[in-house]
C-alpha cells in the first residue's frame, strides 16, 4: 500500500490477553463515539477481501529473531527490567500494511517492525511500530472513517475523490499528519528502515520521576544501493539478504517529552525535534525465517504489554490497537491457512 494512500497505516497484530480498556474497547461499552474493534476488523476485510487464516493488516510479513543488547542508560529514565545492562532475546516480525499477504513489494508501502523482548521474572515488552513518522489520525472514530472516506470504490478501484476531499477538509489534523508522513522518503530498504513506535507512553524511574516518552529503532546502516523491483518480494528478497550476510542492528532511541508541554493524547502531532533522547541499547537481528506458528504467527503484538517501569499515556489509540489485534487473532485462529506468504529469500 503506497505512502500516498496511507491506508491502514495501524498495525494488526495477533494473539494474546486483552488489557481492561481493550476489552472494554471490544464491546463497545466505554464511548458512543468509539467503533468497536469488530467494525474495524469489518472494514479491514470489506476493502482488503478475506485471505483466511492471515492478519487482517499488515498481513504479508517475515518473522526474525535475536535479542535486545541493553546498555543500561536506560535506568535513567525507568525502572524497567528491559533497560538493566545485559542481553535479552526477541521475536520480532517485518511487515507491509494491508491486508493481502501475497501482494507486490512496492517502495512506497507502509513498513512495520514487531518486536517481543523477554525479559527477567516472566516479563515481556511487546511494541509494533511502523516507519511513518506519525499516525494520521488522533483517535480510534477518526481513523474508521478515514478508512470509509479513503476506500476503494468497487468500479474504478481507487478511492473516490470527492469523498476524500469532504474528509480531509473536515479533519485538518490528518491533513497536517499527512503532510508529515509524506515529507519523510522511505528508506531504500528494510534494514536502513528507521521504525516510530508512534504513541507516548510514561516511563517512571527508581526516584519515583515520571516522563512521557516515545521510542524509535533509527538502523546502523543509513545508506545502501536501492532494491531493484525485481520480483514481487524484493524488499523481503533484499531483508533476508542482508540478515544473512550479518546480523543487522538498530539503535533503540528514546524521545523524552516535557511534561505539560509535549502532546501524549495525539499520536498525529510530532513532537518537537529537540526533544531530550536516550540511546537505550541496540536491537540485533541474527535470523530470518518464513512466519510460522512456531515462531510468530500466534504473536500478537499488543502495544499495551509492558515491563513494570512503562505503562500507557492518556492515548486512546492504545487501547484500540490493543482491542483490535486481539478481533483479529480471534478470527484468524479459527481458520485454516496463514502460513506464511513469504519465505526467507523470497521463496514463497
Amino acid at each position: 500500500m503506497d505512502r500516498r494512500t496511507l491506508l491502514g497505516a495501524l498495525v494488526v497484530g495477533g494473539a494474546g490477553a486483552l488489557s481492561v480498556g481493550g476489552f472494554l474497547f471490544t464491546e463497545n461499552i466505554i464511548g458512543p463515539r468509539r467503533p468497536t474493534a469488530r467494525a474495524i476488523i469489518d472494514r479491514f476485510e470489506e476493502i482488503n477481501g478475506i485471505s483466511r487464516g492471515f492478519r487482517r493488516n499488515h498481513a504479508k510479513g517475515v518473522a526474525v529473531h535475536g535479542y535486545f543488547e541493553s546498555n543500561g542508560q536506560g535506568i535513567e529514565l525507568s525502572t524497567a527490567s528491559v533497560f538493566r545492562a545485559g542481553n535479552y532475546p526477541l521475536c520480532g516480525r517485518f511487515s507491509l500494511s494491508g491486508g493481502k499477504p501475497y501482494v507486490t513489494d512496492t517502495p512506497g508501502a507502509v513498513r512495520g517492525l514487531g518486536l517481543r523482548i523477554d525479559l527477567p521474572e516472566g516479563e515481556q515488552w511487546r511494541t509494533a511500530m511502523i516507519d511513518l513518522p506519525v499516525f494520521l489520525d488522533p483517535t480510534p472514530q477518526d481513523f474508521y472513517d478515514r478508512m470509509l472516506a479513503f476506500a476503494p470504490d468497487p468500479a474504478t478501484g481507487k478511492p473516490d475523490p470527492r469523498m476524500m476531499s469532504e474528509y480531509l477538509a473536515a479533519h485538518p489534523r490528518t491533513v497536517a499528519a499527512m503532510a508529515t508522513a509524506e515529507a519523510t522518503p522511505a528508506a531504500p530498504t528494510l534494514t536502513t528502515t528507521t521504525f516510530n513506535g508512534l504513541n507516548a507512553f510514561e516511563m517512571t524511574n527508581a526516584h519515583g520521576v515520571k516522563v512521557p516518552v516515545r521510542w524509535k529503532l533509527v538502523p546502523e546502516t543509513r545508506t545502501a544501493v536501492p532494491v531493484g523491483n525485481h520480483g514481487s518480494d524484493y524488499l523481503f528478497d533484499r531483508l533476508a539478504a542482508d540478515i544473512e550476510q550479518q546480523a543487522r542492528r538498530w539503535a533503540m532511541v528514546i524521545v523524552v517529552g516535557i511534561p505539560g508541554q509535549d502532546r501524549t493524547d495525539d499520536a498525529s502531532v510530532a513532537w518537537p525535534a529537540d526533544r531530550e533522547t536516550v540511546t537505550v541499547g541496540t536491537v540485533v537481528l541474527t535470523g530470518i525465517s518464513r512466519e510460522t506458528a512456531d515462531n510468530v504467527g500466534n504473536v500478537n503484538f499488543d502495544p499495551l504489554v509492558l515491563p513494570n517501569g512503562i505503562a500507557p499515556s492518556d492515548d486512546p489509540l492504545l487501547s484500540a490497537r490493543s482491542a483490535a489485534y486481539a478481533e483479529s487473532f480471534r478470527r484468524r485462529a479459527g481458520e485454516s491457512g496463514g502460513r506464511g506468504s513469504v519465505e526467507a529469500g523470497g521463496r514463497a
